[in-house]
Formats: structure tokens, sequence, C-alpha cells
């Protein structure tokens, strides 16, 4: 096991280095970048490769010689200076920087800004192992409404608990209103300097639309690896990826087949699905989490979201993908198809789907989409929210969804032989 110490060591030192815990590094009011301000806003996006190359996005009022500076927390003289590119205005100047040339499994320390006055404090991050190795990542569904208040506390539970988990998966509906600044605000306040500490992994939710059109701050906070489908004048080059952490290919998909605006229904739904057999054909590691927005198998009543099971369930099926991670019903739910049961009643095999909610706003959950769609429902849970952790080790993945209060609603295990067969899923202490 990677010692675990390094990181909760590492936002320690960023915190007593004079962070405020709240918008990444700063919490700065729409008014006060209308001034001069060090960069706020700095947050971790995975590369294709975060063992040996990462990518920060940050904003700032300055506009000339914005650049990364980054170096190994070993030897911290030792640093490189990364040019960074403006992406686009939003209250700000947003601008990315991705440093190459890493070593694998290193903490590093870095800091963003003009090298001069407007300039962040030092923050730290641990690149990624080469290999499978074993790690931690959290995921949250919609956190969506009261930020601050209803939301906010669950998340502060999930860093509490895995103060060195190394990956935060989100299932869409980061915020409410695709293009409102506080609510973005109160996102990154919720998270703090977590924003640039870990990777984030994150598929656009409905509500990361305004009518037709991606929020104007998704791609330029949230620029995901950029191995996506580039299908031309759609939005899926800026929302759909992989990345792979330690043995994890994690791959975000955009379910928004109804809000985007995409060439057509069809096309959109299918470009991912051509993407997303190659990706998973092409994955040479043991695990796969597959996360989007909108499920496959619906908790709520009425719902249900049968392009986006057409195109997709049979391929996540074939390549018997891990785990499936998705939001929207404002339920917890965590279920499979029913081919998949086994002659030990707490025992399955094939893909894991669960569909989560880490803020406040609930609605109510039925099974029926998942029963008439050959599923069954394992676990479900209304007026509760969650935030999962992710323990993989070796030939095992150990899950668990939990509450604020630290109260398991669900939890499994998956393992598989050294040659990644025999794969079971195994179920868990949960609710009642």
């Amino acid at each position: 096991m990677r010692a675990p110490a390094r990181r909760t060591l590492a936002r320690s030192a960023a915190a007593l280095s004079g962070l405020t815990v709240a918008t990444g590094l700063f919490w700065l009011a729409p008014q006060a970048l209308a001034q001069e301000a060090p960069p706020d806003r700095i947050l971790l996006s995975p590369t294709a490769d975060p063992a040996t190359s990462q990518t920060v996005t940050w904003r700032t009022t300055d506009q000339a010689h914005t650049q990364l500076h980054i170096a190994p927390a070993s030897d911290p003289e030792q640093i490189t200076t990364v040019a960074a590119s403006a992406t686009g205005q939003a209250q700000g100047t947003f601008y990315t920087a991705t440093a190459t040339g890493l070593q694998p499994d290193t903490d590093y320390r870095y800091r963003v800004g003009d090298g001069a006055d407007q300039i962040s404090p030092w923050q730290h991050f641990t690149t990624a192992a080469q290999g499978a190795e074993p790690f931690t990542f959290l995921s949250f569904g919609d956190v969506q409404t009261d930020i601050t208040d209803g939301a906010g506390p669950v998340i502060e539970a999930a860093l509490q608990a895995e103060p060195d988990a190394e990956v935060a998966v989100h299932a869409g509906d980061l915020i409410d209103d695709a293009n409102d600044e506080q609510q973005w605000n109160q996102w990154y306040g919720a998270f703090g300097e977590a924003t640039g500490t870990m990777n984030h992994v994150a598929a656009p939710g409905n509500h990361e639309y305004s009518l037709l059109n991606l929020s104007q701050y998704w791609p330029l906070q949230l620029p995901g690896p950029g191995n996506g489908p580039d299908t031309g004048g759609t939005d899926l080059a800026e929302t759909v990826g992989h990345t792979d952490h330690q043995g994890v290919r994690f791959i975000a998909l955009n379910s928004n087949y109804r809000d985007a605006a995409p060439l057509s229904p069809g096309s959109w739904l299918d470009e991912q699905a051509q993407w997303l057999e190659q990706t998973l054909a092409s994955n040479p590691h043991p695990w796969t989490v597959v996360t989007f927005h909108h499920p496959l198998l619906s908790n709520n009543p009425g719902r249900d979201n049968a392009p986006l099971r057409d195109a997709w369930l049979q391929i996540l099926e074939e390549h018997d993908v891990d785990l499936v991670l998705a939001g929207h019903d404002h339920s917890y739910s965590r279920g499979n198809l029913t081919e998949h049961r086994t002659d030990e009643q707490d025992v399955h095999t094939g893909p894991v789907y669960a569909v989560t909610v880490t803020g406040p706003k609930m609605y109510e959950a039925g099974q029926d989409n998942w029963t008439d769609h050959g599923a069954e429902v394992r676990v479900q849970a209304t007026d509760t929210q969650t935030f999962q952790s992710v323990q993989v080790e070796d030939g095992q993945l150990d899950y668990r969804a939990l509450t604020a209060s630290g109260e398991v609603v669900d939890s499994f295990t998956i393992t598989k032989d050294d040659q990644g067969q025999d794969k079971q899923v195994t179920d868990g202490p949960g609710l009642d």
C-alpha cells in the first residue's frame, strides 16, 4: 500500500502556507475580480496520463506573464516554469497550463500567476504511480442546490473521511444554473483546497446546460484530458474523455442528448458509442469506471432514458465495465442486470450501476424502470444524501456509499483473479 500520509501532509502544508479554504485557494466575490487579485478557481484537471503530466486551470485579472511554476517537493528550488494559455473570459480571465515530463508517484508543489505580485500560494499534488497501485477515489452525485449548507457538509465529510483520496468523480449537475457565478463560487468553496490537490473527473449534467448551450464555465474550468471524440460543432470534445490512474481507466461521457445541441440525437450518441467501444477495447488496465449524468436505469417513476440505454448498455455489458456512476434522479439506487445473478443471494457478476445524489434536492424513487428492462435493484434509498468512497487494491475494489454522519447506506466488493477474470460482486453491509 502506498504511504497514505503524503497527501494529508501536502494539504496540511498548503493550509499552513496561508490558503483560504473557499474557492479552491481563494473565495473572491465577482466585484473583487474587477480589481487585481491573486488567482482563484485553481483546479487539477486530469490528463490521459496523470503519472507524468498534470493540467491546472485557474482564473485571474492579470493578463500578462501568467505561468505555472512547479517543482518536486523534495527539491523545491528545482522550479520549472510552464507558460499558460488564456482560454476565455468569465468574471475574469481563465488560464490553463499542462506540466509534462513529471515523475510518477512523486509529490510536487506548484503555484500559478504572474510570478510577481499576482501569484497564488504554493499548493501540492502527487502524481499517479505507474501500474495498478492501491488508491482511493471519491464520487459525488448531483451537488446542484443549496451547495454551501445542504451539500457542503456531505462534501466536507467525504474529504475528512478520505483525506488521501487521489481522484474525485462528479456525475453531473455540479451546480443548478449553468452560468451562475455565485453557484460556481459555492461549489469551489464546498471543495476548498481539494480542487487543487486531487484530480477531478467530471461529466456534465443537464444543469450545466443553458437551453442548448454548455456552460461557459465548463471548458474553462474542467477541460478534462482532451481525448474524446471530436465531431465538430458539438460539445463532445470538451466533455468526453478518459484518464488512466493506477490500474483504473476513468471514462466520462456526455448524456445530455435532450439538452445539448448535437448534430442529431442519433449521431450524438453514436459518436460516443463508437468512441466508448474503442476506449474500452484498448483499455490495458484491470479496472474500468464510467460516469455520466442520466442513468440507463432510472430511479424516478416516469423517467426513462431509452436512447442512452439503447446506445450504451450493450457496450458496457460486453466489456464488463466494473462500475457505472450516474445521477439525475435525486435518490440512491444500486443494482445489476438480472442475467448476472448467481446461486448465492448476495453475489452477482457483471457491471454495477449506481445512481447517487450528494445535494439536498430529493425525488421519490421506484424500481419499475429497472425491472422493466431486465435489471434488479439491490439497494434503494430516498431522502438520503451520500458520497461514495472507493478503494482499489490488487484484485479488489471496495465501494461504500456514506452519509455526512458516516452511516453506511450501501457497500459491496468486486474481486477478480490475477488475470482479471472470475469476477464477483459481493454485497456488503448497508441500510436494512
